[in-house]
């Protein structure tokens, strides 16, 4: 099993959408290295859904149900989708901010090249993130 995070303006398509659906066609990538990763997902594999915009932050998680195949709103074969369904919100949303401080994610494409929608996870970061959302929040 591979882990990913998939980036998602919420106010486009929000995690809180994927669980009212319960299974969505996961579409809309066209960066080439983002559809290069993309093709790299299996059925089985868990996906962080996060969100980008004002919120930064993992906010649940998702499993690919379908492997990559072409989009079928496009007459393009190289633009691709996945199949997701909901599994869980995290107890606690993770940011960017805790995430590119981690040492954790010092290489990960998630902090170096923030403009990927389809981002692998290493097992170590992946736990990372489930470690972090459950830790009670940090004293102001």
């Amino acid at each position: 099993m591979a882990y990913w995070l998939l980036k998602t303006e919420p106010s486009v398509y929000s995690f809180d959408d994927l669980l009212r659906d319960r299974r969505t066609c996961w579409d809309g990538i066209n960066n080439p290295a983002a559809l290069k990763h993309m093709r790299s997902a299996t059925v089985g594999d868990r996906a962080l859904v996060y969100h980008t915009g004002d919120e930064k932050s993992a906010i649940g998680v998702a499993e690919i149900v379908r492997a990559a195949y072409p989009d079928p709103q496009l007459d393009d074969p190289r633009r691709l989708v996945v199949d997701l369904t909901a599994r869980e919100r995290l107890p606690t949303p993770v940011t960017l901010a805790t995430l590119k401080a981690d040492p954790a994610f010092a290489g990960s494409p998630l902090v170096r090249e923030g403009r990927l929608s389809f981002v692998p996870l290493t097992d170590p970061q992946w736990h990372r993130i489930e470690a972090l959302s459950k830790a009670p929040p940090k004293a102001k």
